[in-house]
């Protein structure tokens, strides 16, 4: 005769059902494929580094880990997987570089002038290309394609415009508005030495007449 199943036998049979369940949702890694898709998704809406994309690629595996020891993979297995993948990602990112979508030195070209028209001086720039991965030699390249040569002329040009720019964003100097009190020289020497700006091209930009200041600003966000 069949032996009766005992409220035991039903307790571990639920729970054997439900870890079977369980391990079923657990999510597929990614793989190269996936990875692959995720890094030409993510370019075509930005544009991006190596070292961002890593980034990107670094953070998409961890929320696969999240969701899978949540779904009941062990924490130590989602980590082994992890690091199995990372290859891939390095894989994935070689790939975006030889296809052209990934490309630091166009990156920092583009970024450097953009940044200088909005009002950021060299060293904020390269400043804010090592925080995207961006090493020195090809930053320094791209500041002296893009802003000319630290001691030429161009380059002198292109810190003045952005100096004025920020100048008028702040409304000092030569946009300081009439109808309101100077500003303290020394609190407005302060907004632009913070911002990375030279005393000499900072004292030029605050002593200039508003006509050539925005006639300045205007030929430099005109060059291509």
């Amino acid at each position: 005769m069949a032996r009766m199943m005992t409220l035991s036998d039903l307790a571990v049979n639920a729970l054997f059902a439900a870890y079977s369940s369980t391990m079923e949702d657990i999510p597929t890694a990614p793989d190269f494929k996936a990875l692959r898709e995720m890094a030409l998704a993510h370019v075509a809406r930005f544009a991006t580094t190596e070292h961002s994309l890593r980034q990107t690629l670094e953070r998409r595996l961890r929320r696969w880990g999240t969701r899978a020891v949540h779904a009941g993979l062990p924490e130590e297995d989602a980590e082994a997987t992890i690091r199995t993948l990372r290859p891939a990602v390095e894989d994935v990112i070689v790939a975006m570089t030889e296809l052209g979508a990934v490309n630091d030195a166009g990156f920092a070209r583009s970024r450097a002038l953009n940044l200088t028209r909005t009002g950021r001086s060299r060293r904020a720039v390269a400043a804010h290309l090592a925080t995207k991965g961006v090493d020195q030699t090809t930053t320094q390249e791209a500041l002296n394609e893009s802003l000319g040569e630290r001691s030429d002329e161009t380059a002198r040009e292109a810190e003045l415009a952005a100096a004025l720019v920020l100048a008028r964003k702040r409304r000092v100097g030569p946009f300081c508005r009439p109808d309101r009190p100077q500003e303290d020289p020394v609190r407005v020497m302060g907004i632009f030495a913070r911002n990375g700006f030279s005393r000499d091209v900072v004292q030029t930009a605050l002593e200039m007449d508003t006509e050539e200041a925005e006639d300045r600003i205007i030929a430099f966000r005109s060059r291509p």
